[in-house]
């Protein structure tokens, strides 16, 4: 049995029991790909997938174990990697964040520019998603840490931290209706349309019970998933905008205004993940304690020792 028999083993599943795309992926070739799984199977003495003549058509229930197991016995490997690295080279590596366009646009960017003043050899890379998806890359080892409102807690085989709280407010252009008034209430949204974030995004489903249990129905036009469109319709004038709070700045969003709306809707909480049980690189935790106020090493790594257990 081989690491190499396991890896092409974990990227057929991962790309959904298609053995060309993981030969693809992994930059061989179809026939090596499915040579070596047969070689496994025999090895095994059993079949790890159902066919249906030369595609793959599910996983035998042997199967389903065979490719846990695969996982753990690749994610300690990965570890022993990492565990070779950290003390070989210790401010140098690659740190892969997923995240939202949200979280990249408006409160990453602090962050990364002091990490990487600190950690000048580390290559950082942002890959941007709906909220499950970034959950996804973080899971299948794609990404080392996944930043989002959703989702990130909800995903098995991830540790998950409390980042910050946020809410929203409405941006409308400077002369409409609702710029002035007493105080901003669901009823008066409800006369305009709406343009909002995503329902994959940003509580999208939580929006929408604050209406119904208003008893009122949103007139929404538009949904999209960065708040920089959503601002750009609001400014053609198809209708108010319903956005985070930290995506509207009065500079930079010249002709627009802003009123707060943290009084009609629940805060959000944004989360981080990681796998639970990953070697943590000094400059990983150094980022994680930047995203995490008052977090400390050594409650991170309690933290993820639970979490593995």
């Amino acid at each position: 049995m081989k690491l190499l028999q396991l890896q092409y083993l974990r990227e057929i599943v991962r790309q959904g029991l298609s053995v060309s795309l993981a030969a693809s992926s992994l930059h061989t070739s179809q026939s090596g790909v499915s040579r070596q799984v047969a070689m496994l199977e025999q090895e095994l003495g059993l079949q790890i997938f159902e066919r249906n003549g030369k595609r793959l058509t599910g996983l035998t229930m042997p199967g389903r174990q065979i490719v846990l197991q695969a996982e753990q016995v690749l994610r300690e490997a990965d570890n022993l990697k990492l565990i070779g690295e950290e003390f070989r080279h210790k401010d140098r590596g690659q740190l892969t964040i997923a995240t939202t366009h949200t979280q990249a646009r408006y409160f990453l960017p602090a962050i990364v520019k002091a990490f990487s003043e600190e950690w000048p050899h580390v290559q950082l890379t942002i890959h941007q998603g709906n909220p499950t998806q970034v959950a996804e890359q973080v899971a299948n080892g794609g990404a080392d840490l996944g930043i989002a409102t959703e989702a990130i807690g909800k995903m098995p085989g991830l540790h998950s931290l409390a980042c910050y709280q946020w809410n929203r407010c409405v941006v409308m252009p400077k002369r409409h209706p609702l710029k002035s008034g007493k105080s901003l209430t669901l009823e008066k949204m409800a006369q305009y349309p709406l343009i909002t974030y995503d329902f994959a995004f940003a509580g999208g489903s939580q929006v929408l019970r604050q209406f119904e249990q208003a008893g009122l129905r949103p007139n929404i036009v538009l949904t999209a998933i960065d708040a920089d469109v959503i601002k750009t319709y609001v400014k053609l004038g198809l209708g108010i905008g319903l956005v985070a709070t930290m995506a509207y700045d009065a500079k930079r969003d010249e002709g627009l205004v802003m009123r707060d709306a943290s009084h009609l809707f629940p805060a959000n909480t944004t989360y981080v993940g990681l796998r639970r049980q990953v070697f943590l690189r000094s400059y990983m935790a150094d980022f994680l304690q930047r995203l995490v106020p008052g977090l400390t090493r050594k409650a991170l790594d309690a933290g993820l020792a639970a979490a593995g257990r």
